[in-house]
């Protein structure tokens, strides 16, 4: 598995966990996924992503976005 992939799963898993839980815990936690979204569109612009640099340090591969 490539870092692009890591990042991609990992933003995918935390939007649907913001939904899942703003569904059946409380409406706030769709805060999550204005956050996930927020930080989607500031690692397109900047190429700076936090779970990148997380993914890397746990040696997975990089890809083509994140080097």
């Amino acid at each position: 598995m490539t870092l692009d992939r890591a990042v991609m799963i990992f933003a995918g898993c935390v939007v649907l966990l913001g939904v899942v839980l703003s569904l059946t815990i409380h409406p706030w936690w769709i805060a999550l996924t204005a956050f996930a979204g927020l930080n989607m569109i500031q690692a397109g612009f900047t190429g700076f992503c936090p779970a990148a640099i997380m993914f890397r340090a746990m040696g997975v591969r990089p890809g083509t976005a994140f080097k």
